[in-house]
């Protein structure tokens, strides 16, 4: 399983951390890499869950010191994925899972043309909304851009290997463990 990644990406709201939450817990040799960010926590977070909460400045610093395999700015937040946990997932003989933005998966295929690459899509825009407003609040300050970033998205999903629709949960996660099953058995 030598150098392993799958990158799940979609629109905020789609599920693709629930499908991540619930796949490491069935897949032992799956190991979930947490991301740095500097948006703020949400009520239930908590620094690397569900992921590592740094400052503005000292995320531009880890910058400047090649810290980051990738990073981004999505929703007015930086974002990133260290190369230290990426060698050390593989030391350990793991494979990598992880949910990142569009820039973030391209980055990384990039770099690692073998990594696999799953885009989530939501049913509709109009049930995207309907997820983000319960989860974030219907007057989120950030919801228009959560859905004006989500469009974007998804015009270029065909850019990756595979396409999920999260319309009922349990069958799209059994597709979505079925894909991902399927890439460890290849490799």
């Amino acid at each position: 399983m030598k150098q392993a990644i799958i990158i799940v990406i979609g629109p905020s709201g789609s599920g693709k951390s629930s499908f991540v939450d619930k796949v490491i817990t069935e897949l032992a040799e799956l190991e979930d890499l947490k991301t740095y960010t500097t948006r703020l926590k949400r009520e239930g977070d908590v620094d690397g869950d569900p992921y590592h909460f740094i400052s503005l400045e000292d995320f531009e610093d880890r910058i400047k010191k090649d810290f980051f395999v990738e990073w981004a700015q999505v929703h007015g937040r930086y974002y990133g994925s260290s190369n230290e946990q990426f060698i050390a997932s593989w030391q350990r003989e793991k494979a990598i899972i992880m949910d990142v933005d569009v820039q973030g998966a391209r980055t990384i295929k990039s770099k690692y043309p073998q990594a696999y690459t799953i885009f989530i899509k939501p049913p509709s825009m109009k049930e995207l909304r309907v997820r983000l407003a319960k989860r974030d609040g219907e007057n989120s300050a950030d919801l228009d851009l959560r859905l004006k970033n989500a469009e974007k998205e998804m015009i270029v999903a065909d850019e990756f290997d595979a396409q999920l629709i999260n319309d009922d949960f349990d069958r799209s996660y059994g597709e979505f463990k079925k894909m991902i099953e399927d890439y460890l058995n290849a490799k």
